[in-house]
């Protein structure tokens, strides 16, 4: 009778402890995973409440909570916005969301799709640098992170304390510009090009460092821009004279991690499609940052002054193409490449 006892206790140990496991095993199996995304514009920007913030929710939802999206804004982890892709390198983020134009001279290839008058419509433009990414940039530019979307920014307007009416009143006034290229623009139409991120655009428009800035209509809003100038040049037309590259850019190790049905989670939710819904989010944006401007004069340059503009311009693509030479890659094949994916977007 004991030994009948101490068997049953026996079994009813090993029982418990088998649900113990079992219970373990599940919890372990149901951990979430929260990929630490960085970047550098603030939580009132169309880019996070737009993108980034539904995008987590489509996420955190469709995984049951095993992944998730931990958004930081306005360069909270650390670090300045030059700094952000070799954050997503290193593993210091899962996930940056930074221009390539940032850090110049690194992305050659990308500022194709800066070059000046060459977007006409910023989601065609969007997925067509997606497309380019994925069959040529991935493997070259961005081989060091994963890139899970790739997209540019709406039409390029330029904002100012001064009335910018013609090509002449640009001269002698400092500019700001995002990348490489526009501030090479920005010099061969007469401006004081200075290159600097978003976040330093309100400080230095309020310190006298700069008088006006190249920016789209969407992010004004974010740094209240419309209560620091009080002109607005738009361009007539089709032709944007400026846009900017995104990318979503990933850690290899930190995607290789996870488990293969929520890689597969992730891939469903990125690439062209996010890409698009960017670019999307970012155009809808420009309608309200518009609004925003409330009564300052907003100026639209006729056909004839803008094709003065074009003309202007002509010599950074001379030099671009120099530049392409220099970095070992056909700049004119590039040039084609980039206005035919577009075209076949549209």
């Amino acid at each position: 009778m004991k030994q009948t006892i101490n068997r049953m206790f026996l079994h009813a140990v090993i029982a418990l402890a088998l649900i113990t496991a079992t219970i373990g095993t599940t919890a372990q199996a149901e951990e979430s995973i929260t990929l630490r995304v960085h970047h550098f514009m603030t939580e009132k920007a169309p880019l996070h409440i737009d993108m980034l913030v539904p995008l987590a929710k489509r996420i955190e939802k469709a995984s049951n909570g095993r992944l998730k999206l931990a958004l930081f804004a306005s360069m909270s982890l650390g670090g300045r916005p030059g700094d952000l892709y070799d954050q997503a390198i290193d593993g210091a983020v899962d996930i940056a969301l930074t221009l390539p134009g940032y850090t110049a001279g690194r992305f050659n290839r990308t500022e194709v799709f800066e070059l000046p008058f060459i977007m006409e419509n910023n989601i065609a433009t969007s997925k067509a640098f997606w497309d380019f990414v994925q069959s040529d940039l991935q493997a070259s530019e961005y081989e060091e992170t994963r890139i899970l979307a790739a997209w540019v920014h709406g039409p390029g307007v330029l904002h100012s304390k001064q009335p910018i009416q013609t090509l002449e009143d640009l001269a002698g006034k400092e500019m700001r510009g995002p990348t490489r290229v526009v501030t090479d623009m920005l010099g061969e139409l007469g401006a004081i090009p200075l290159g600097m991120p978003l976040p330093k655009i309100p400080s230095s428009l309020s310190k006298g460092v700069i008088v006006g800035a190249f920016l789209p209509w969407s992010v004004t809003p974010s740094i209240r821009l419309a209560e620091l100038v009080d002109y607005h040049t738009e361009f007539s037309g089709a032709r944007s004279p400026y846009t900017a590259t995104f990318v979503l850019a990933m850690n290899h190790d930190s995607y290789a991690a996870l488990p293969d049905d929520l890689r597969a989670l992730l891939d469903a939710e990125t690439g062209k499609a996010l890409s698009a819904s960017s670019a999307t989010a970012m155009h809808n944006a420009d309608a309200f940052g518009r609004e925003k401007a409330g009564t300052n004069s907003i100026i639209v340059l006729d056909k004839t002054e803008v094709t003065r503009w074009e003309k202007a311009a002509h010599p950074v693509y001379t030099r671009w193409l120099e530049h392409a030479n220099e970095k070992g890659f056909d700049g004119k094949a590039t040039i084609a490449q980039a206005k035919s994916l577009i075209v076949a977007n549209q």
